[in-house]
């Protein structure tokens, strides 16, 4: 049962060959089995999801249907879940449950998913590695001494050991798209505004965004359906129609033009993944695509850009916990400086200060035209380059990660080292361009990614190009040794 993709649930309860209860405690028992070895959930919510998968198994009883009727999933642990531990990876927020349910969470129950738990995660979402969380590393079945990828490890590390078909994450520099990347999956991130933010415990809100975690295209084009839409309570939110994903996933590659910028082959990428990354062009244009070669001449600046945007914002979203109002409070405080200091000292981790810390300065008077304001300039200029670049073609192409997953604690003396890692995924947060990282091979027994970019609310041909890249190679099916 736990080799089934959510389209094969989604047709086996359809056809009544096994119930969503029955599927629900197979997957819990799973869990309970094998996570220890990988620490993917922070909290697991059995009595929630046996009686989610009951009502599902009766809805479907009375006529109903829906590829997510009765199928298993969990939640990112920074999608606020009503009377459920919220922690997003954070001592912050330990002891904190949320009074109501992020939009995500509610579109994906109203269609009838089953929640078996929340993920691990970067505490804040601040990470590459999955490493920085309170509740300790999540690690990377492929091999359990490296990481996952962050920050949405715990969704990817738990999809890929088979312990659930799907997980939502979120993406805020590559935080959807490195891990899938790294554990072997399909991860999409959005355009900015397709999928709600509210109830999204916030990083960095220009640049946050929610998504599908997934084994295939396929499995993604059905999350996001359910995922995908207006949201009055977001003001960041688009109206903009929600087309049917799966319905798109054959469309032929006959005459797609794919750009592949000259700046992603430079001298930090190993030249392994460019071999596997080239080997995916060329099986793309079997299926009838051409190929170009484009420029993205600011993309040089992405990295430095987004370390300053990304804390600046963070420092302003994340001064709301203060040791007042919820979250950590420190014992016996002698005054109100000494309560804000020691709770914010205590409640977050040395990742989540240093980015806070970075932020502020960023953001104070002498600095803020000096760094916020110029990095601002260059994130347009970024995303002019992709503009100019898709008026030439129709999706862009490349690694989705400079290197395989490195070993838990090789980067941990070097923050830098790490950041360098999202080098090709933030460009897509800049510009607010909707990315998707899929299967593309594997270094030294470690899996590799494939990047694809496209235009504003392209999603679907993002899933389209991977589905059939994914009908015509077989590395998305790979299982980790053990699970």
């Amino acid at each position: 049962m736990h080799q089934m993709t959510l389209a094969e649930i989604a047709r086996g309860l359809a056809d009544k060959k096994f119930s969503s209860e029955e599927l629900t405690k197979n997957l819990l028992a799973r869990i309970a089995q094998l996570d220890p070895q990988l620490n993917s959930f922070i909290t697991l919510t059995e009595d929630l999801a046996l009686q989610q998968a009951k009502a599902a198994d009766a809805r479907r009883a009375n006529g109903e249907s829906g590829a997510l009727l009765g199928a298993p999933i969990a939640h990112k642990d920074l999608f606020c879940t009503q009377g459920i531990r919220t922690s997003c990876g954070s001592k912050m927020l330990d002891n904190f449950k949320a009074p109501y349910d992020a939009t995500v969470v509610a579109k994906l129950a109203a269609a009838g998913a089953v929640t078996l738990g929340k993920t691990n995660m970067d505490e804040f979402a601040m990470g590459s590695a999955n490493e920085s969380s309170y509740y300790g590393p999540v690690k990377n079945p492929w091999n359990l001494e490296h990481v996952p990828g962050g920050s949405s490890g715990g969704s990817a590390a738990a999809v890929a050991a088979r312990l659930l078909p799907a997980a939502t994450g979120t993406d805020t520099g590559g935080s959807i798209r490195q891990p899938a990347a790294l554990t072997n999956l399909t991860g999409l991130k959005p355009t900015y505004g397709r999928v709600s933010r509210w109830g999204m415990i916030a990083y960095a809100s220009s640049l946050d965004q929610g998504g599908p975690l997934a084994r295939t295209a396929e499995d993604c084009a059905i999350l996001l359906q359910g995922m995908a839409g207006f949201d009055p309570q977001d003001s960041t939110s688009i109206d903009e129609p929600v087309p049917d994903y799966s319905a798109s996933l054959n469309g032929s590659l006959q005459g797609l033009r794919i750009g592949v910028p000259k700046e992603y082959f430079g001298a930090g990428l190993d030249p392994r993944i460019a071999d596997l990354v080239m080997a995916s062009v060329e099986a793309l244009k079997k299926l009838g695509a051409v190929v170009k070669e484009i420029s993205l001449p600011n993309m040089q600046h992405a990295i430095p850009a987004y370390y300053v945007i990304a804390p600046a914002e963070a420092s302003s979203n994340l001064s709301r916990f203060d040791g007042v109002r919820f979250g950590h409070r420190c014992e016996n405080p002698k005054d109100l400086i000494d309560l804000y200091k020691r709770s914010r000292g205590e409640g977050f981790g040395p990742e989540v200060q240093r980015r806070i810390m970075v932020g502020a300065y960023a953001l104070s008077a002498g600095y803020y035209d000096a760094y916020y304001l110029k990095a601002q300039k260059i994130r347009r200029l970024i995303k002019n380059d992709f503009m100019a670049a898709f008026n030439e073609v129709d999706i862009i192409l490349g690694p989705t990660t400079p290197n395989p997953a490195w070993k838990l604690g090789a980067k941990n003396s070097d923050p830098v080292a790490a950041y360098l890692e999202d080098v090709y995924t933030i460009t897509a947060n800049l510009a607010g361009l909707p990315g998707l990282s899929m299967p593309a091979g594997f270094v030294d027994g470690l899996p590799v990614g494939v990047q694809l970019l496209a235009p504003y609310f392209q999603e679907g041909r993002l899933l389209n190009v991977a589905h059939q890249y994914q009908q015509n190679t077989d590395w998305h099916t790979r299982t980790p040794t053990g699970f």
